[in-house]
């Protein structure tokens, strides 16, 4: 692994100190909240069998935590990249987004993640995926392909625009993974409600959601597409929109295959 810190603002090092503490306060509960919860779900025969519906409230409970959690870790990481903090290590992309992918689902749709570890190879998983609306297009000379970045803030990235694509999607996603030189390529698309040109730089600042688009509006907290985009720039690469008024949206991550710092 190759860590790198290219900080050299002293207010960004206090910044993301705040950011730190503020994770390793709340990380602590909701491991205990997590903990239970699947301790409840799991050994039923050591504390007693749940109905259906409290077994279904204990899942519930058990994806949002969870899902809590992966939003904390995602908070940190922009911190780090505003400090300018990378640690690189070798991976693999397509397995990555592959994985990152079936956590996504994992949160909104439990059923179908299941399904998706059963599977024993990629092309099982690819085919998998389709009955569910969602394309996952790679050429098989990218599959062996490896990246040498922060696998941590890739995971952040691709995560924030999945789960994006899964909100507002009517029927499909699609994933493409591709690459161009000397740079990966991983495009999110999605046939929702699409967002207005004019709106195609502002749904990347913080705090900042899209008017009402065609069918239903954009919302949110205005933090994910933000937070990816300061990662990716972070890591020497950046994320572009194709805008639609009406016919979805198209996010293209884009890293050097390898970090260079500056």
């Amino acid at each position: 692994m190759i860590k790198k810190n290219t900080q050299s603002n002293p207010e960004d090092f206090f910044k993301n100190l705040d950011i730190e503490f503020l994770i390793h306060e709340l990380k602590d509960p909701i491991a205990v909240i997590e903990t239970g919860a699947r301790t409840l779900l799991e050994k039923q025969d050591k504390f007693g069998s749940l109905s259906p519906r409290q077994d279904k409230t204990m899942k519930r409970i058990l994806r949002n935590t969870r899902k809590a959690r992966e939003m904390l870790y995602s908070l940190l990481e922009v911190g780090r990249s505003e400090a300018g903090s990378i640690s690189c290590n070798t991976f693999k992309p397509v397995e990555t987004t592959l994985d990152v992918l079936t956590n996504c689902l994992e949160v909104r749709t439990p059923s179908i993640a299941e399904q998706i570890r059963r599977q024993q190879s990629i092309d099982e998983t690819l085919a998998c995926l389709k009955p569910h609306g969602i394309s996952f297009s790679v050429a098989p000379d990218m599959i062996p392909m490896k990246l040498q970045q922060d696998e941590i803030k890739f995971r952040q990235m691709v995560g924030n625009l999945i789960k994006n694509a899964l909100h507002f999607r009517r029927e499909r996603i699609g994933i493409k993974i591709n690459k161009s030189n000397d740079s990966l390529l991983v495009a999110i698309i999605d046939d929702g409600p699409g967002v207005e040109p004019e709106q195609c730089e502002s749904i990347f600042e913080r705090y900042s959601q899209a008017n009402d688009c065609a069918l239903t509006p954009r919302q949110g907290h205005g933090l994910g597409l933000a937070a990816a985009r300061v990662m990716a720039r972070c890591l020497g690469g950046d994320i572009e929109l194709a805008c639609n008024k009406t016919d979805g949206t198209i996010f293209t991550l884009s890293l050097p295959v390898e970090f260079v710092s500056s």
